[in-house]
């Protein structure tokens, strides 16, 4: 059997996409997926089960991805073509059974509102698979300082409006250190992307050195992941970063203001939210609002609303 399926180009996005792929994982179990998604996302699916083939669609102008991606698939015959990005392309190719999504109900999550695809009525919560290279470099990252609580930050976002101050993510670390017995000699991990260490590296050099560890950079995701699974607790930015720490079980806080969290907050049993004291219709009237903002929207959001937040999580989940 082979299915198709089209993805999203960026990371958070794709990761919200996950669990329907497990579905059909599970469920079609000697088939083969070739999975069409943005190059920034490749690296989340390398591990998937009965992969044949990752498409990287580059965006281009005047809809060249979607044409590259119809030469490099018209020729299979498709069992089945899962399209999460709402296209025409499916229809097009030769293709037994076709699914297309289209945004339907725009108040609700992203995943409730896929939750019939291909079929039934039930969420399908996000899954990262791992291998065992991946749990090896987490392994070996935290090396004798396994058996310690672990508190990760993902202080960075692709739009700069939707990041939390470096400072008062600092200020945060010292309260949940200096408050919580189980915390007071937990690790401190940092976690970002290429590019990202400029925003990132305020809050590193406030860490003592035999406490920190450095995950920003160029660092596969799925190795990070593996990493983010280890977590106590993990706090950051409305962030692709902040999807794959849900993904993959650890307790999770998501940080929002110029974003909905209605559609976007982390989802599973174990993760919470917090955001501005603005709410999202407010901050969207801001002169901040727009793709290069020179403030970031996030100023409504205090270190102590954030702390109270990580205490009731971390009450829930038992890691207090």
């Amino acid at each position: 059997m082979q299915i198709l399926f089209i993805t999203s180009s960026r990371v958070g996005d794709a990761i919200l996409t996950t669990g329907i792929l497990k579905y059909l994982v599970d469920h079609y179990k000697t088939a083969k997926f070739t999975i069409a998604c943005g190059p920034v996302a490749k690296g989340l699916f390398d591990n998937v089960p009965g992969l044949e083939a990752i498409i990287t669609m580059r965006k281009d102008s005047l809809l060249g991805h979607w044409r590259r991606l119809y030469f490099a698939t018209f020729l299979k015959r498709w069992d089945l073509v899962v399209d999460l990005r709402g296209s025409a392309i499916a229809w097009f190719l030769p293709a037994k059974k076709r699914v297309i999504y289209k945004k339907k109900n725009k108040k609700i999550h992203r995943i409730e509102d896929m939750q019939n695809i291909p079929n039934g009525n039930t969420p399908h919560s996000p899954y990262i698979w791992l291998s065992k290279e991946n749990k090896k470099f987490a392994d070996d990252i935290l090396g004798e300082r396994m058996s310690q609580a672990l508190i990760i930050i993902g202080p960075t976002a692709n739009w700069g409006a939707k990041i939390w101050e470096a400072d008062r993510f600092s200020n945060l670390v010292h309260l949940l250190t200096s408050n919580f017995r189980g915390l007071k000699s937990a690790m401190i991990a940092v976690v970002g992307g290429p590019g990202e260490e400029l925003i990132a590296k305020p809050i590193l050099d406030a860490i003592p050195c035999g406490r920190r560890i450095d995950l920003v950079g160029a660092i596969p995701f799925l190795d990070v992941a593996a990493v983010l699974q280890r977590a106590t607790l993990y706090i950051g930015n409305d962030s692709g970063l902040m999807h794959l720490a849900a993904a993959v079980g650890a307790p999770t806080l998501g940080l929002f203001g110029p974003t909905r969290e209605a559609n976007y907050r982390p989802w599973g049993p174990r993760c919470a939210y917090v955001r501005t004291i603005e709410s999202f219709e407010q901050l969207s009237r801001h002169p901040d609002f727009r793709p290069d903002p020179t403030n970031s929207l996030m100023g409504g959001l205090s270190v102590e609303t954030v702390f109270n937040e990580c205490s009731k999580l971390l009450s829930e989940t038992g890691r207090n």
